[in-house]
């Protein structure tokens, strides 16, 4: 919206607070999604305004889409808390979260753009400077889960499966310090990434699945 002294465009009242709010949210999200905030410690309200240099109202509308995604539980006259997380959670997200990776990645392989694709071969012709350390393998997994969503060219799909992509990544980082040996999500990502560049649709549904499972496989030998 340009300004009535035709200058720079200028951000009304409401985007503003959208823009704090969405801010608020994110960092917020990634504070509980890495465990930086810990499965059922407290969440300051107070302390997030200061930290993140926002006033309460982003905080507490960020407070309310996470606790509508599970991440945190209001309780009335005790506060805010992140949820705590549960080894059946594990077998429970695998359930819901196979069948629609595996459907995410067939529509990419049907749906994605040229410019998608290309964006895929960046992926994986940038997946051997991950190597095997368990923190980079973390951001090459997420970055390929979060292409594929959008790539499906299913905003519904790509809106249930980053809640669950979330809460999936909060157990992976649990178990940090015991996964590197077991898991190599980079060599495993990589032929899913050509299957979808290829247009190979039902191949790729298979691999995302098998992927899936895999992780909760590996989870579950180091328990």
């Amino acid at each position: 919206m340009l300004d009535t002294e035709g200058g720079a465009a200028k951000k009304s009242p409401r985007k503003k607070k959208s823009s704090l709010s969405a801010t608020a949210y994110f960092a917020i999200r990634d504070m509980l999604v890495t465990t930086r905030i810990p499965p059922g410690a407290p969440v300051h309200e107070e302390e997030l305004t200061r930290t993140l240099g926002v006033g309460r109202t982003p905080v507490r509308e960020a407070i309310k889409r996470l606790e509508s995604e599970r991440l945190v539980k209001v309780y009335p006259r005790r506060g805010v808390f992140a949820t705590e997380v549960q080894l059946s959670d594990l077998s429970l997200l695998t359930e819901v979260r196979a069948p629609l990776e595996g459907e995410a990645a067939f529509q990419t392989a049907r749906r994605a753009t040229d410019r998608q694709r290309a964006d895929l071969r960046d992926l994986r012709d940038g997946a051997a400077d991950y190597g095997r350390g368990a923190e980079a393998q973390m951001v090459f997994d997420s970055r390929v889960h979060r292409a594929v969503y959008e790539c499906s060219h299913n905003t519904y799909l790509e809106a249930t499966l980053t809640l669950y992509y979330n809460l999936m990544l909060r157990i992976w980082y649990l178990y940090i310090d015991r996964l590197p040996g077991v898991t190599d999500h980079v060599g495993e990502l990589v032929p899913l990434l050509e299957t979808m560049i290829d247009g190979e649709d039902e191949r790729a549904r298979e691999l995302a699945v098998e992927h899936i499972r895999g992780f909760e496989k590996a989870v579950l030998s180091v328990l």
